[in-house]
């Protein structure tokens, strides 16, 4: 799977402008808010957003910027369920789960050291996945993907327990995002 594959796949799943009234993100389109469109300087319309800017976006704050791209170079389908689950929620968020699960499956230590999930992935990241996909191979990078959907599938749960509104998007946040 290929960079350019995984957003096509986020850009179908995001469409085009919506403005829920539940959806505290405001206005978006191709599933980038307003408030990261202007932090890019785009500013226009919402409604028109061009797909062009879209991919820029995607690219600098859900690729590169998170380091998703180094995963791709290890495992393209981790990076993209990453990349996936940071447009939805933000791109440090399933970065630490990520990182939580790599030290669930550690070991205890005897694989790699502990990482500090702190959602900045780096070397240490990067050196734990090569680790674990060695010793676990694509059996182990089907049972990450099915991890990170576990911890998304908590959040979005926690997500319409603690604010009603988010009632709105759950079933669908569920169908879309968190993979079977």
């Amino acid at each position: 799977m290929t960079k350019d594959e995984i957003f096509e796949a986020i850009l179908g799943k995001e469409g085009g402008y919506v403005d829920h009234p539940d959806d505290k993100g405001g206005p978006t389109r191709w599933g980038i808010t307003q408030a990261v469109a202007r932090a890019h300087g785009y500013s226009g319309s919402m409604k028109d957003l061009p797909r062009s800017t879209a991919l820029e976006v995607l690219t600098a704050d859900y690729w590169a910027g998170p380091r998703f791209d180094q995963v791709a170079s290890l495992s393209p389908s981790i990076a993209a369920e990453l990349c996936d689950t940071g447009v939805n929620m933000g791109p440090s968020v399933q970065s630490k789960w990520f990182q939580r699960w790599l030290n669930a499956y550690n070991q205890q230590g005897q694989l790699y050291p502990d990482l500090i999930a702190d959602g900045q992935i780096g070397p240490r990241t990067i050196s734990a996945l090569k680790s674990f996909l060695a010793a676990r191979g694509k059996d182990g990078e089907q049972v990450m993907l099915k991890s990170i959907n576990c911890s998304q599938g908590q959040r979005y749960l926690e997500l319409a327990e603690q604010r009603p509104a988010n009632e709105s998007f759950v079933y669908g946040w569920m169908r879309e995002r968190v993979g079977l």
